[in-house]
């Protein structure tokens, strides 16, 4: 119930909320909603299959009016930015409600949200709350859990064995007005080719 009531609430001020992410690939995606269906036929919790797999890369509140500048901020800095694996390995939880897939290899996210810094900056400067860090990236398999299912299921799944990996090949950026929307896509930020070198790309 608390939840429909929230979902009825739009962000103040006339901000939209915008989440960068980055997609696991088709085999990733079809064995974590596997995963997410293996939760709610445990815990019965069904929200953990609404929603399709990500990993948030930033999250950040920001005016409609800031989208150009925002959009050409991060695609000067994707367009530099070499694809990258992923490896998900095993489970882990954020208390009191978070079951999530460990990103074994964090460094390229944590480098990627340094060069969106600039981003940062120029929000704030717009009187916009200062956008919230990423300081562990993650895969969700279920959240928003009451506590005591959230301890059940923390029991259980850091016994669980996960391995899977994907590379990471673009950035989506999303748009909402509500917190629980799925969220519009705006733009896809396409990555270089792993192989492809940086200097001869831009010669």
């Amino acid at each position: 119930m608390e939840q429909h009531i929230a979902k009825q609430q739009p962000f103040i001020g006339g901000r939209y909320e915008y989440l960068l992410i980055a997609n696991p690939d088709e085999k990733v995606f079809n064995k974590v909603m596997t995963e997410r269906q293996i939760f709610n036929n445990r815990y019965h919790k069904e929200e953990a299959e609404k929603t399709k797999p990500y990993i948030k890369v930033a999250d950040f509140m920001a005016m409609e009016s800031m989208e150009e500048t925002v959009i050409r901020w991060i695609e000067r800095i994707c367009s530099r930015q070499h694809s990258f694996s992923v490896v998900l390995n095993n489970f882990s939880g954020f208390p009191p409600d978070n079951i999530y897939l460990r990103v074994q290899n964090p460094q390229p996210f944590h480098q990627l949200a340094k060069q969106l810094k600039v981003i940062s900056d120029y929000i704030k400067s717009n009187d916009c709350p200062p956008p919230r860090p990423i300081h562990r990236p993650h895969l969700s398999i279920a959240k928003r859990l009451p506590e005591d299912v959230y301890s059940k299921a923390m029991l259980d799944y850091s016994q669980r064995d996960f391995y899977s990996s994907f590379m990471v090949n673009e950035l989506v950026l999303l748009k909402r007005k509500h917190q629980f929307d799925a969220g519009e896509k705006l733009m896809v930020f396409r990555f270089l080719p792993a192989d492809v070198d940086l200097f001869a790309a831009t010669a």
